[in-house]
């Protein structure tokens, strides 16, 4: 039986160089021949370009070239692990994870780790990677990352109270902190099962106002709490409005 050709490599935008990369991933492409660098480089950015642009198909195509012709440049692996993790694959994404930590010798990963344990069913050994040396060595916005997920994991494992008690000396610390919006909206969701829905609502208002990237969508949260319900209406020329905007919205048909 003949053997597959090769996959064609998908094409690489005209403005993509591969200077974008950040220079320690540059740093990490040195091991490779200059032509071969740089066409990694390309897909590599052409990975993350497409994954800000959600085409997850597209990003997978450039990911998986990037690992086939570097297979053993951790930046490779992580492209391909993320992008998996991304589309809900995560045996795959966890595989690919534990391999840039083994090339590497990183564990920053390890968040994403725990949530593909999380993913694929096994909250035990997520909480036993959570409990591990190498967890205890992460930076400080990796060990919030790690409290999330905790919370959620025994969330899923029916231990709401232990949820709320994961991030609650951490919502004051994380003030004015990057990731405050984050922390403050998992503590919000954690309250909110536990039937604390007041104090769910301020949490909630706390990370909306923090979350300036819009990185969650704790707005909707409060409105929907509040029991604001917005809903688009045609006006006179067809176009949807909010409903509550036009001519009269409190006339009768």
């Amino acid at each position: 039986m003949p053997k597959e050709g090769r996959k064609p490599e998908p094409a690489i935008a005209p403005d993509v160089t591969g200077a974008e990369l950040d220079r320690s991933v540059r740093q990490q492409l040195r091991t490779l021949s200059k032509e071969n660098a740089d066409g990694v480089a390309q897909h590599l950015v052409m990975v993350a370009a497409l994954l800000e642009a959600e085409d997850l198909d597209g990003a997978l195509a450039h990911a998986e070239t990037a690992v086939r012709r570097a297979g053993r440049v951790p930046a490779a692996r992580e492209a391909l692990g993320f992008v998996a993790y991304r589309m809900g694959d995560f045996a795959r994404a966890l595989t690919e994870f534990r391999t840039v930590r083994r090339l590497s010798g990183s564990s920053h990963l390890l968040p994403l780790m725990v949530d593909c344990e999380r993913g694929l069913g096994r909250p035990a050994r997520a909480l036993e990677l959570l409990g591990s040396p190498e967890a205890r060595q992460l930076g400080q916005e990796e060990q919030v990352e790690l409290l999330i997920v905790g919370s959620g994991i025994r969330r899923d494992m029916g231990q709401p109270h232990a949820a709320v008690l994961a991030l609650q000396g951490q919502v004051d610390k994380v003030k004015n902190k990057p990731w405050a919006a984050r922390v403050w909206y998992a503590y919000a969701d954690a309250l909110l099962e536990v039937g604390r829905e007041a104090d769910a609502r301020s949490w909630f208002a706390k990370a909306a106002v923090a979350d300036q990237d819009g990185e969650t969508d704790a707005i909707e949260r409060v409105e929907e709490l509040d029991g604001v319900h917005l809903q688009e209406v045609p006006d006179s020329d067809g176009q949807a409005v909010p409903e509550g905007e036009g001519d009269d919205p409190t006339s009768t048909p």
